[in-house]
Formats: C-alpha cells, structure tokens, sequence
C-alpha cells in the first residue's frame, strides 16, 4: 500500500497541508475529496517528493527516490497539458518511455488505451483539454506501475469520456493495483471509489471506507408522505424524533422505515408513499466540510 505519514506544508502566513496522514491500498479505489483550496494538489505533490515540507510517504514500504525505475511503481498525472506542444502525441510518450527505460511498444499500447490511437501523430498542443487528459493518462501507464496518483483526471471529458475514464480506474485498480484519484465530480466517485479521503483547510476530516462515510452521514433517514401531515407532525414531535419538510412529505432522520409506519399507524394516518433515502456522496461531503469551504457564495439580496 501507500502509506502517507504526517504530512505538512508550511507557507510564512498560511498552512497548505497540516499533518495529514492516509493509506491508499491496493485492489482498491481511494477517492481524495476536499473544497477547492484544501490542499489537496499540495498533498499529493508532497506524496512524489515533488514540494518541500515535513512528513514522509512510502510506497510498498519504501519511499519513491529508492526505486530503480519510478515509473513502474507510480503513474502520475498532475497537469493536463504537461507536454511540448509541438512535438507529437506519440512522440512525446516515445520520449517518456525512452527515459524510464520503457520499450516503444508500450507507447502505442498505452494510446490504444486511451483512445488516442487516430491521433497519435497529431501535435497535442491544439487537443481539447480533454484530449490532454487522455494523452496524460496514457503517460501515466506506461510502465504499468502498480499505483495510479491522478489529480481532476475529469476536467474536460465529455460523457462518453467520463464513463470511460469511470471503467478504467475501476478495472486498474481491479487488476491488484490501486488507483488515487482527486475530483469534483462527486457522482462519478460515488460510483468507482471504494474508500475516500476527505481534506480542509490542510487537515484530514475523514479517512474511511465509501460504505462507512454513507451510513455515518447525518441525512439518511426515511421520507413519508401521507393524508394528514399535521397529525404524523405531532405524533413525531411526541416521540421525539427530527424531521423536516421535503417534496411535499417529512424526511425522518433517526428512525428506521418500519419504525415511522408504525408510528403513523399508531396515528391513524393514511401512507401514501414510504421509502428509505440514503445520504448521496455529495450530501455526506457537504457536510463533512461545511466548516472548511474558503469560498462561499450568497444569494443576491432582492431590491
């Protein structure tokens, strides 16, 4: 696994990253959320002995600079258009496969992966941001390393691009290896990552499994609607649970589905519609960070 241990950056009137500390395990997908600013691309920078600061990061046990040929423990895609823009796209992986000791078959290989292979002899420096992020995915595989480190490799594709970006760090990490991927898109990580990692502000808010952050999170609950919601109101005021408007109905937190049908038969009232409703990935998050947004938007106020 990758072991990342107190981890910091220190900045003369600010803290990047505050003595993080995570692992990212094999076999598995590790999803890196934190608001913009966290600290999040500052982290993983530190993790590649790429930025200077405290702590240390280890890579099946060993830190990366230990490793003969680097490339074949990690891949790395940082920067979307990390390329000379003039020089092709095939040509530009021939050069990175040169330097870590790479056979040229690799390169083609690793386009045909990404869907890259009709334009391999085009100059990337005119491909869509999109197409950046495929060609550095593609640079990324190369030495088919056992870890993927993969910073908003969603910025830019388009649908099809997103589905298969989805599939493809789920079938990596389902061949042994494991993939950690920083993104926005929290739909998408809801769907692939296994674990997650949550920062703000610089500090770990939550290290854990994607099944134990949705059953911890605040908002699951049971949402009823029924005829006589003034009556199931204060048949729950009564049994003390919490509850909230919504979509016409009552969201119930606290209380199981057949918990609140027998409090509403209890109440003689009518259900007409009775359904359990998880926390999403996005509503868990929201939460977890709500004390470390930088940035807040507020509604206009109205004349």
């Amino acid at each position: 696994m990758i072991q990342a241990q107190n981890l910091s950056k220190h900045y003369k009137r600010s803290v990047a990253v505050d003595d993080v500390s995570f692992d990212v395990e094999t076999g598995k997908v590790t999803g890196f959320l934190g608001p913009n600013g966290a600290g999040k691309s500052t982290t993983m920078r530190l993790m590649l002995g790429l930025d200077n600061g405290g702590g240390s990061t280890t890579f099946d046990g060993k830190p990366l600079h230990s490793y003969r040929r680097p490339s074949e423990t990690v891949g790395i895609l940082l920067e979307a258009k990390a390329f000379h823009p003039t020089r092709t796209a095939r040509n530009h992986l021939r050069v990175l496969a040169a330097a870590g000791g790479i056979d040229d078959a690799r390169v083609d290989e690793a386009l045909d992966i990404v869907g890259l292979k009709e334009v391999a002899k085009k100059r990337p420096g005119k491909f869509s941001l999109g197409m950046s992020q495929r060609l550095g995915i593609a640079a990324a595989i190369l030495g088919k390393p056992k870890y993927l480190m993969l910073d908003e490799p969603g910025n830019g594709l388009d649908p099809e691009g997103i589905a298969w970006l989805r599939d493809f760090i789920s079938e990596y990490a389902d061949q042994g290896n494991a993939v950690f991927v920083s993104s926005h898109l929290l739909s998408e990580m809801s769907q692939m990552a296994d674990n997650i990692v949550v920062i703000g502000k610089g500090k770990l808010i939550a290290s854990t499994s994607m099944k134990d952050l949705l059953s911890s999170s605040s908002r699951n609950g049971v949402f009823i609607r029924v005829d006589g919601l003034k009556l199931l109101e204060k048949a729950l005021h009564t049994a003390g649970a919490k509850f909230e408007h919504a979509d016409g109905g009552l969201r119930v937190s606290g209380m199981t589905a057949d918990q609140v049908g027998h409090l509403a038969f209890g109440a003689r009232v009518p259900v007409l519609e009775l359904t359990r409703k998880d926390a999403s990935l996005e509503e868990a998050f929201l939460d977890l960070t709500e004390d470390s947004q930088e940035y807040r938007a507020h509604k206009e106020k109205q004349s």
